[in-house]
């Protein structure tokens, strides 16, 4: 995947400053709300990437039961705890169709050879 220009970095550089000043405008003095507001929003920002907790949790449920309890790659039975959603191409998110349950040494594996080791 292509890294972001530098017109695009400048933009997106931009774009935080305005939010950076936009949340001391809200929370003012107080650094216990301005840690919870960045927190608040850091989260919200990964969930637009990666879908909830909720919605990972029930892709993993149903991943499971259509592959009949077995690791994706090495066909070995998953775990109960630890079992990993890999994804095909991290751009296209946790979908049924971009995404296969693994155990930790398969996903492992697979980051490697896509080179996210």
């Amino acid at each position: 995947m292509a890294s972001l220009s530098d017109q695009d970095r400048a933009a997106a550089i931009t774009i935080l400053d305005q939010l950076r000043e936009r949340i001391v405008a809200v929370t003012g003095d107080d650094r216990e709300r301005l840690f919870q507001m960045r927190r608040y929003i850091l989260k919200r920002l990964e969930f637009d990437e990666r879908g909830t907790p909720t919605q990972r949790r029930k892709l993993k449920e149903a991943k499971r039961k259509s592959q009949l309890g077995l690791c994706a790659l090495c066909h070995t039975t998953l775990p109960e705890r630890g079992a990993e959603l890999d994804r095909f191409r991290a751009i296209d998110g946790y979908t049924a169709r971009n995404t296969q349950l693994v155990c930790h040494s398969c996903h492992q594996k697979a980051e490697a050879e896509r080179g996210f080791a």
